[in-house]
């Protein structure tokens, strides 16, 4: 099966770990015998300092002619003190908005090896598996006006969404939870703000057409402190953009790094852009030591929502939690007693996993 794949590396380790993605993606197209093309373009501050821009048009074409989009990070000091349009982030919201990519999957399940790195006490994460989706193109982010009166004693930012927006996020969220434990928990401010009302209309509009799933509605300051106290009573939550991109980095605590953690964008007919959550790291940026794991992990995700090859991501999630056990980690993982490894090595060592004869058992073993 022959797809083409844009890399965008990026700022930072955003070329490091990307890399790394690429080398464990070309050991399954051997073992599965896939056909992968990769493209590589700019993207972020690198694209400013090259194209005047975050966001070329050479970049922005490749990735609307592509199958598949893998990002490792954007920003970094350097940029920020530029005016908003030429911030590196504007790069990301823009090909989010441009590609119509209006849903994130932020999946948040804790590695064993891992748990005790958590600030939070272990008999209260262990066993969390949850997926927050987040309405990524509209809402505050995007609503207009967004501006300072000019003597800078007011100021704006407008919270728009149209009902079609919320619909086909909610369908998506319903979507979701039917693969999983059949759970959905949608998240408001519907007791202030006339945007949450309308959201919780179109949830309980929606859930007639999902009678298997089971609904709750939590307000989002309520919402937070139970993913805190109680995160194991989440299977899938949907919220709008704003509450989504605190509430998914709350929950990233709930896995002892943000080393660990991948996340999809996406839009209805499997178009994605598939990026780890963790940042740029200028500070480490060249030293070979960044952790590959999260961009690796978001490649399996692009496998499972973009290709379908369900099978391959099972591969490459697998050999990742068989590399922890195997006590290696990178620098900024907590793991007691294991093996401290660079990025290259780290790499190699997931694609032996990958590519081992014992792999296909390993898988059945874990999905059975």
């Amino acid at each position: 099966m022959k797809k083409q794949i844009i890399l965008l590396p990026g700022d930072g380790i955003g070329h490091e770990v990307v890399q790394s993605a690429k080398q464990v993606l070309e050991a399954v197209t051997e073992r599965f015998n896939h056909s992968f093309t990769f493209h590589t373009h700019d993207i972020g501050g690198c694209a400013i300092d090259q194209h005047g821009t975050p966001l070329p048009h050479d970049t922005l074409q490749a990735c609307q002619e592509a199958d598949a989009i893998l990002l490792g990070a954007v920003g970094g000091p350097k940029w920020d003190h530029n005016p908003s349009h030429l911030r590196p982030e504007k790069g990301l919201l823009g090909i989010r908005k441009a590609l119509g990519l209006f849903a994130n999957l932020r999946p948040i399940k804790g590695f064993p090896q891992l748990l005790h790195a958590s600030p939070l006490k272990r008999e209260v994460i262990e066993g969390s598996d949850l997926l927050i989706i987040r309405e990524l193109t509209s809402g505050l982010y995007f609503g207009t006006p967004s501006e300072r009166s000019q003597n800078d004693k007011s100021v704006v930012d407008t919270l728009y969404y149209e009902r079609d927006e919320i619909e086909r996020i909610v369908d998506t969220a319903f979507q979701s939870a039917r693969r999983r434990r059949k759970h959905l928990t949608s998240v408001d401010k519907a007791n202030v703000l006339e945007s949450s009302k309308l959201w919780r209309e179109v949830v309980e509009q929606k859930k007639t057409e999902y009678p298997d799933v089971i609904v709750t509605h939590e307000l989002v300051d309520a919402a937070a402190m139970k993913l805190i106290t109680n995160p194991t009573q989440f299977d899938v939550i949907v919220t709008e953009n704003m509450f989504g991109d605190i509430l998914s980095d709350e929950a990233s605590v709930l896995t002892g790094s943000l080393g660990m953690l991948p996340s999809a964008s996406t839009r209805a007919d499997g178009l994605g852009l598939y990026e780890p959550v963790h940042g740029s790291a200028p500070d480490i940026t060249g030293k070979g030591v960044a952790n590959p794991l999260a961009m690796i992990l978001s490649s399996a995700m692009m496998l499972r929502h973009s290709f379908d090859m369900e099978e391959e991501a099972n591969v490459i999630e697998e050999a990742v939690r068989q590399v922890l056990a195997d006590g290696y980690h990178t620098a900024d993982l907590n793991v007691t007693g294991g093996t401290i490894v660079n990025t290259k090595q780290m790499t190699q060592h997931v694609i032996e996993h990958v590519t081992s004869k014992d792999a296909t058992r390993s898988i059945m073993r874990c999905y059975a």
